[in-house]
């Protein structure tokens, strides 16, 4: 029993929902998304709603997934997702290059040059250690995510790296020096 394949998805105002076979094209004040749909899922638009609709029991592990994925399309297009990252470790920063580039600079002996996607916007705030990631696309915009973490991951003993806003990391205890 899928609870969240049986919730409507409310349509906001400014929206259009088009659904065309297995496609859910979502247009709105930020912009529009194509949802493709798992197989046996059909969306039904009822009375300013959607509702995703499973043939039987055999499709009951996608029918929520399926819901999930059109609701995260229908938020982006109204408010949009962000994502948040800190830099952390002395001389680890971050800076624009243009319009779609992103320079760090994490202790390697090189700087690291990270082209943006096409429907991700990047913003770096005046001390060039926090990024904020923008974008319509929830799983884009958790990917670049994912990527730009994933150049210096955060240490465990000395916590440096760059890091999602508001993570908590487990601090591991170094070697036990000489007394």
């Amino acid at each position: 029993m899928s609870r969240i394949g049986k919730k409507p998805i409310p349509i906001p105002k400014g929206v259009t929902v088009k659904i065309e076979g297995n496609t859910v094209m979502v247009q709105g004040p930020k912009g529009k998304l194509e949802t493709p749909l798992p197989s046996g899922i059909t969306m039904e638009q009822k009375d300013g709603n959607l509702v995703a609709i499973r043939p039987d029991d055999a499709h009951a592990a996608v029918h929520g997934l399926a819901r999930a994925l059109v609701n995260n399309a229908v938020e982006g297009v109204t408010k949009g997702w962000t994502r948040d990252l800190e830099i952390v470790g002395i001389g680890y920063r971050a800076e624009m290059k243009g319009k779609g580039m992103v320079v760090f600079s994490l202790g390697y002996s090189h700087p690291i040059e990270y082209p943006l996607p096409t429907g991700v916007d990047c913003a770096v705030d005046a001390k060039l250690t926090k990024l904020t990631l923008n974008g319509i696309d929830r799983q884009k915009v958790g990917q670049v995510a994912a990527e730009m973490r994933s150049l210096r991951p955060p240490d465990p003993y000395k916590n440096k790296g760059v890091r999602y806003a508001g993570e908590r990391l487990k601090k591991k205890v170094g070697k036990t020096g000489a007394k």
